[in-house]
């Protein structure tokens, strides 16, 4: 029997009092990855938000549960600690304050531990650094700021390398993307899947292109709030060749 990672149970969620989410279920078993695709405003990131604790999203309904713990109550940076990661569709920038500022500070908070010193930071952030095929000047610069689009959606992988978590939600890491900078980030992803094997993921995108480079165990359809459909790897080609106007017909 897998273990179960995630489990979103009947979420329904609103936005400043619109409602958006209207009954979402999906299980994520560790090792697996999902992708929740679907078109411009069907909650796909609104439901990665709700899960990681937003408070511009207010759950209405229904359950998030982190290996088998009730988080749904929980603030965002609980919900951090516990393993929860969301990489961000567009990283902020924080002026005055070091990549390995941030991520010392981030790792503390994720091991429950009181002292950890800048040396051994150092020394792991490099290690990760190295394989991630990123410049060691990096870790000096001010988080986020000047980066380009690749730049902090590859610093959101690294993120994600360091903290370990249980799960991590990516939240259209390819938005902006050219072709070359996605297959750099996807390949980002791999590495830290091949040192990680256990952790799951949920891939939120538009685009099949980066479901190339990541290939998914289960691939699920986001229209007006609902998951309208779910298959293998195999259904993003459908998507791909037909868009998503059979599913937005059933819906009405």
């Amino acid at each position: 029997m897998p273990e179960r990672l995630l489990e979103i149970r009947d979420v329904h969620v609103d936005a400043e009092g619109t409602p958006i989410l209207r009954g979402v279920d999906l299980s994520v078993d560790a090792g697996e990855i999902h992708a929740l695709m679907g078109p411009n405003g069907a909650g796909k990131s609104t439901l990665a938000n709700a899960v990681m604790g937003h408070p511009g999203y207010h759950l209405n309904a229904g359950q998030i549960l982190l290996a088998d713990q009730d988080i749904s109550s929980w603030p965002p940076d609980a919900r951090a600690r516990a393993g929860l990661f969301l990489a961000f569709q567009y990283p902020e920038s924080i002026s005055g304050v070091s990549v390995i500022q941030f991520l010392r500070q981030a790792m503390l908070a994720r091991r429950g531990v009181e002292q950890l010193s800048v040396l051994e930071v150092r020394l792991e952030l490099m290690e990760w650094m190295e394989r991630l095929s990123m410049d060691p000047a990096f870790a000096e610069r001010h988080l986020n700021e000047g980066f380009s689009g690749g730049e902090r959606k590859r610093n959101e992988v690294l993120q994600m390398a360091l903290l370990d978590p249980v799960v991590a939600l990516l939240d259209e890491t390819d938005s902006g993307l050219d072709i070359d900078a996605l297959r750099v980030v996807a390949r980002g992803v791999r590495t830290v899947r091949e040192r990680r094997p256990s952790m799951g993921v949920v891939i939120v995108t538009h685009y099949v292109k980066l479901l190339e480079e990541i290939e998914p165990d289960r691939v699920h359809i986001l229209i007006d709030g609902r998951i309208v459909e779910s298959g293998g790897p195999e259904l993003a080609a459908v998507i791909e060749r037909d868009g998503y106007d059979a599913w937005r017909v059933a819906v009405r």
